[in-house]
């Protein structure tokens, strides 16, 4: 039996895909083979000794220790795509809030709760509604900054609005490339995008090399009256530089799902409290991706959209199958493939990917390891872990 422990609340959807197999998954399981959260902050101390899987059910693990992870052979999970669509329908009401001015209007109209007679309501109506004049979005600029899943979701509603947009991704991969419309126009620097760009909205993780990436020397190419938009990550944003630009009028505003001290009172200024994931939909969608990536690793050894490890397929070839991470240095995978050769034990079929500082080997033997011989693969320098996926763990 294969116990996961949870942490929050996780949708019930996702925790059905654990209905077979007999796993038992709770917040109450106690030395778990892995864990499924949302936005509890891992410690160190969580991490007892069966733990080989953590699966985060959403896009960022800031709140998991992955290099810990990385250290002790444990698999991070995330969900890229899962809250996609929440969070591009969230990043479209702020593009229609920030063009026309709805929310100022409705502050205005919440003001005369006092007037009681129609005729005069509507006389103070239409003689103040001017004040609340905006401007269509169809035929203006929208720089999108990270072309992922959320990013090239974005770009084609701005599209099918009847905005111009452009593009800023260094490290746009094939797959994201295969989503993108072909109208999208690619810029080859955050500086042209800024500066022919009317809206701008950020779409890229809080990697070290994007915390501040929006700075006083990219705002200064904005267009007189821009607007940014930030539903990616708080960091990745110089929020002192906003501030400035927002009084300065360079920025006419600044809509963020990031709540700010430094940014607080400042008129133009919109935050929400980290509402981008925040629906039935979303939270769904990412339980039941965290829950299939969980089963196949916990079942079958397969690892897809991790975070520190490279992915691996291997379709079963029966027997039994062995899962060895080590570190990726030279002449790891001939020391494990002696060890099994000294063992007497055939290999039926195998694969061995890696990924930065990792590699990950599934293989098939045709007879079950034993117990001396898998305590000589992890004692190899520099193996990380060692796993039997056949017959279950206990």
């Amino acid at each position: 039996m294969y116990r996961i422990k949870t942490f929050n609340k996780i949708a019930s959807k996702g925790l059905e895909i654990f209905s077979d197999h007999g796993f038992d998954v709770g917040p109450g399981t106690v030395d778990p083979h892995a864990i499924l959260l949302r936005s509890h902050r891992l410690t160190d101390g969580e991490l007892s000794n069966h733990v080989a899987a953590v699966a985060r059910a959403g896009i960022g693990v800031n709140n998991v220790p992955v290099d810990l992870c990385t250290e002790r052979g444990i698999v991070v999970f995330n969900t890229p795509g899962a809250n996609a669509n929440s969070v591009k329908e969230l990043v479209l009401a702020a593009l229609l809030l920030t063009s026309r001015d709805v929310l100022g209007g409705l502050e205005y109209v919440r003001s005369l709760d006092s007037v009681t007679d129609e005729a005069e309501l509507h006389r103070l109506l239409e003689s103040e509604k001017s004040r609340f004049k905006g401007h269509e979005v169809a035929g203006r600029t929208l720089g999108i900054v990270g072309l992922g899943a959320v990013g090239s979701r974005v770009a084609r509603a701005a599209l099918n609005l009847g905005m111009t947009v452009l593009g800023y991704d260094p490290a746009l991969s094939v797959d994201a490339a295969w989503r993108l419309p072909s109208e999208v126009k690619r810029m080859e620097n955050l500086t042209s995008l800024f500066a022919r760009s009317q809206y701008i909205t950020l779409h890229i993780p809080a990697i070290p090399e994007n915390v501040d990436l929006v700075d006083a020397h990219v705002l200064a190419n904005l267009q007189p009256k821009s607007v940014v938009l930030n539903f990616a990550r708080q960091e990745v944003v110089d929020e002192q530089a906003i501030k400035r630009a927002l009084e300065s009028g360079r920025l006419a505003a600044y809509f963020a799902d990031f709540p700010s001290t430094v940014l607080a009172g400042e008129v133009n200024a919109h935050t929400t409290p980290h509402l981008g994931a925040s629906t039935a939909e979303a939270e769904e969608n990412c339980a039941v991706m965290a829950a299939d990536q969980l089963r196949a690793f916990l079942l079958y050894g397969k690892v897809e959209n991790s975070v520190n490890f490279p992915s691996v397929s291997l379709d079963p070839a029966g027997g039994y199958r062995l899962g060895v991470t080590n570190a990726n240095v030279a002449g790891m995978l001939g020391q494990i493939m002696s060890a099994l050769a000294d063992a007497g034990i055939n290999v039926i079929d195998m694969i061995n990917k890696s990924r930065e500082q990792v590699a990950y080997n599934l293989i098939d033997l045709n007879t079950p390891p034993s117990e001396s011989l898998m305590g000589r693969l992890a004692a190899i320098d520099e193996v990380l872990s060692v796993r039997l996926f056949d017959p279950l763990d206990t």
